[in-house]
């Protein structure tokens, strides 16, 4: 009597390992990080802050001329007043987080300011773009993925240099002695790192943790820390 005999039952034990298959074993996926991409909700928030930062723009321009005076007791001081007009591109770049809305932001208050009326005309819309980029490039030196309170320093600080460097190159402080170039460009850095990075870092913290920014990483982040 012939008894046929599988190869498994020919070779004990082999039935009893398992077999991998091919590709069964997934590694671990990694959780995507934030979209870079626009909504629709961060298009809305940062005209929202663009036109009220227009306005507070407009107001500071008013208010620039009897202040400089004040300091005129140093020559090129009134650079300190330069971060009335830097601040929102650096509001707009911690809140909004994506690429380009430090300058969406400034450059929609600077033309909020310009259509309200101010006395430097054209030449403010000029002044937001580069004002804009100077924040926007150190956002994207930090790939737009650290947003903490050195990053709004230096951001402030970079929007600092831009309009220093135009304010000495093209504007009547061309003119100036040396000295007065100096002083100047070194009180609108310091202005922009505490008006514009300080005070919009604080600003984006105290928003966040009203609940106001909770469709935000910017919110969540905050959230989180709580």
């Amino acid at each position: 009597m012939s008894v046929s005999v599988s190869a498994n039952e020919a070779q004990p034990g082999r039935q009893d390992r398992p077999v991998a298959a091919s590709g069964s074993q997934e590694s671990p996926r990694r959780s995507p990080g934030p979209s870079r991409r626009w909504r629709v909700v961060d298009i809305v928030v940062a005209s929202v802050i663009g036109v009220a930062c227009g306005v507070v723009f407009w107001a500071w321009g008013l208010a620039w001329e009897p202040l400089s005076n004040l300091l005129a007791f140093t020559p090129g001081l009134s650079g300190l007043l330069s971060g009335g007009w830097l601040f929102a591109g650096v509001l707009g770049g911690l809140i909004i987080r994506k690429p380009g809305a430090a300058v969406y932001t400034e450059v929609m208050a600077a033309v909020v300011s310009m259509l309200i009326g101010t006395q430097w005309g054209f030449s403010t819309l000029i002044w937001g773009v580069v004002e804009g980029l100077g924040a926007e490039l150190v956002f994207a030196a930090f790939l737009y993925s650290s947003f903490r309170l050195h990053v709004a320093l230096l951001a402030g600080a970079g929007a600092g240099v831009a309009v220093a460097l135009l304010d000495t190159s093209f504007s009547s402080i061309a003119a100036t002695a040396i000295e007065f170039k100096v002083v100047y460009g070194i009180s609108a850095v310091v202005s922009g790192v505490v008006l514009a990075g300080l005070l919009s870092w604080l600003a984006a913290r105290g928003l966040a943790r009203t609940g106001a920014l909770s469709r935000f990483a910017s919110g969540r982040s905050a959230e989180a820390r709580v």
